[in-house]
């Protein structure tokens, strides 16, 4: 009778098991199928003109002739392939499925889809980037008024610390 037993607790865990992997392979699925409709994969793009912006304005302030714009090209391209190797959207993405997976469930992860490929979903994922840069630009704004403050506030508590040592 025990191997009776034993028998069917394996075949009950190896049944188990087989559909908590098809359970994860389709959460997974659901979170590969989101981030390609948020567009995921153009997140580093950025990253990628700001580097590109960096080496432009090193160049400009090296005061290098224009003739000399092909030492920039080769810098800018070897930057790229840094890049490529470290954010490339194939060495994000095995992340960002655990990201979303491990925060959305596949109901939820299936809702979002649902939304993002309705007319409202496809009209935030065009407008979103605007609204971020808005938003920050905005933030920035006010936030310039508090910086002298609260650099203020910093000198303050350093010579107030300062007078307090022994």
């Amino acid at each position: 009778m025990s191997r009776l037993s034993s028998f069917c607790a394996v075949v009950l865990l190896t049944c188990g098991s087989a559909q908590v992997l098809a359970d994860a392979a389709s959460h997974a699925a659901d979170a590969e199928r989101f981030l390609q409709l948020a567009r995921a994969d153009k997140l580093a793009v950025p990253v990628y003109a700001q580097v590109q912006q960096m080496f432009a304005q090193r160049f400009a302030e090296s005061g290098t002739a224009e003739s000399k714009q092909a030492i920039l090209e080769t810098y800018q391209a070897k930057a790229n392939a840094e890049l490529d190797r470290a954010v490339a959207w194939d060495k994000l993405k095995p992340d960002m499925v655990k990201l979303y997976t491990s925060n959305f469930n596949e109901q939820e992860l299936q809702e979002l889809v649902s939304f993002y490929q309705s007319p409202l979903g496809q009209k935030v994922l065009q407008k979103m980037p605007m609204l971020t840069e808005k938003s920050a630009q905005l933030t920035q704004g006010k936030l310039g008024a508090a910086v002298p403050k609260v650099n203020k506030l910093l000198a303050e508590m350093s010579a107030e610390l300062e007078s307090k040592k022994p």
